[in-house]
This record gives structure tokens, C-alpha cells and sequence, in this order.
């Protein structure tokens, strides 16, 4: 959580220095973090709390990913019911990724050899994710293996950037999958971002065998896949930051 705020204030603050929104609401919310960073509270349900329901599930028991079927969020299933499907697109992007997705779905493009099994749609959620992939090398990673990347935003994800070729069969790491949503017609399974890359470099939806195969290869470079794009720890972001807070101090006397 600390790790998250701190990144998150310099973050907040860069946006004032480049004039986001409006400075005294970011500004009162970066103090109100930096107040709970020097007093961390937990929040914590009253004693006397009420529930709807209350669902305990046994991660032991979680030995396979998880999907959801074409087309309903809802329609959840184990990896092994839906393996064998064709796989004719991938989106990978939404607000549901984060960086560490995008350098995994990288390396496993970067393994891979000859041509992909199905189209790839690479989006990431912001400017400072595709900024810092382009840094580290993974957009020459997707150019190399033919992956199409698509401007940061939302993309395929809402249908309002490109669409899917109509009814295909489409790996997605966005949260819906109602009908026509990212294609006329497309059937839409919602999976992780690993799982969908491999399942767009094998034109089909993995078997849990397969799909461990692949996973270990990643899982091996995990601590330097999935890192947090610490922006208190990116040095033009902490510039900017500084004079965010000077721009905030100037502009604003009180923001209780």
C-alpha cells in the first residue's frame, strides 16, 4: 500500500505540473495520502457488520486458469472444459493490465519462432506504460513478431478505436465480453494476459499441460517481468513532481 501511494503522490503531482484537471482537488488528495503514510490505518468492518453473503474459496483447490466463455462475464470455467477452441484474435490492454503484463506477453512473443497463429492487438492503458515499454524495448518486440499496438487507451476494449474481425474467436484480457463488444458476431473468452498470449501463439486455447509450459518459462523471470511502474522511482516524473508542489504551493492556501 505505501509503495503505492508514494508512487501514486509523485504521480499526482506530475499531473499538476502538466495542468490535469484541477490542481486543488489533486493536490487534496495528495495530502490526504500523505497523511495516511505517516499514520497508516487499515480500514476494519464494524463489529456488528452485516453481509449479503459470505464466499470462501480454497486457492488449493485452484490448480488451472480460470476463463470466462463466450459471451457473458459470468460464464466462468476451467481452462481444461474450453482447451482445443481456435484462437483467431488477442487483445491485450484495458484498464485490467498493468506493465508487468505487457513485458510477459513480450518475452513470450520474443520465444516464439515463425508466424503467430492469430492476430495480435496490443493496447496499453496509458501513455506512461507504452512511454516506459518503448524504453525498455518490448515495442520493437512487437513489431518483430507482427502484433499490431494501438494507441493507449481503451481500444477493443469498448470498440471505439478498431474492432475484431466479424465472428471470430477472440482472447481478451478486458473485463466484458457481452455480444458485438469488440466484433460483430465475435466470440469472446476473458482470460489473463499470459494465458492469452499463449493462446495466440498457438492458435488455440492452451490445455492446462501447455499452458504450464509456458508460464514456467515466465515464472522464471518474474521479479524482473512484473515490477510496478514506480513513477517516485522514474527521475523525469520525480522533476516534474517537484514542481507540481511548487505550482500547488503557489496556487493554493488552504485545500482542507
Amino acid at each position: 500500500m505505501a509503495e503505492y501511494l508514494r508512487s501514486n503522490i509523485t504521480l499526482l503531482r506530475w499531473m499538476i505540473a502538466e495542468g490535469y484537471g484541477d490542481a486543488r482537488t489533486l493536490e487534496r488528495r495528495v495530502r490526504k495520502m500523505e497523511e495516511w503514510l505517516k499514520n497508516p490505518e487499515l480500514m476494519e468492518a464494524d463489529k456488528d457488520a452485516e453481509y449479503a453473503a459470505v464466499i470462501e474459496i480454497d486457492l488449493d483447490e485452484v490448480n488451472e486458469p480460470v476463463v470466462c466463455a463466450p459471451n457473458d462475464p459470468d460464464d466462468a470455467r476451467w481452462l481444461s472444459d474450453v482447451a482445443g477452441d481456435k484462437v483467431d484474435e488477442v487483445f491485450i490492454g484495458s484498464c485490467m493490465t498493468n506493465i508487468g503484463h505487457f513485458r510477459a506477453a513480450g518475452k513470450l512473443l520474443e520465444k516464439t519462432t515463425g508466424a503467430l497463429n492469430s492476430r495480435f492487438w496490443i493496447c496499453p492503458p496509458t501513455r506512461m506504460d507504452a512511454h516506459t515499454l518503448m524504453e525498455e524495448g518490448y515495442y520493437s518486440i512487437y513489431g518483430k513478431a507482427g502484433a499490431r499496438t494501438e494507441m493507449p487507451g481503451c481500444s477493443l476494449c469498448m470498440g471505439n478505436q478498431a474492432r475484431v474481425a466479424p465472428k471470430s474467436t477472440v482472447l481478451s484480457t478486458s473485463t466484458r465480453n457481452f455480444p458485438n463488444r469488440l466484433g460483430d458476431g465475435a466470440n469472446v473468452y476473458l482470460t489473463s494476459a499470459e494465458l492469452a498470449a499463449v493462446g495466440g501463439i498457438l492458435g488455440k486455447l492452451p490445455t492446462p499441460a501447455e499452458y504450464r509450459e509456458y508460464a514456467s518459462f515466465i515464472d522464471a523471470m518474474g521479479d524482473e517481468i512484473y515490477r510496478y511502474m514506480n513513477f517516485d522511482q522514474i527521475e523525469s516524473f520525480q522533476k516534474a513532481a517537484e514542481d507540481g508542489k511548487r505550482i500547488a504551493a503557489e496556487l493554493i492556501v488552504d485545500v482542507a
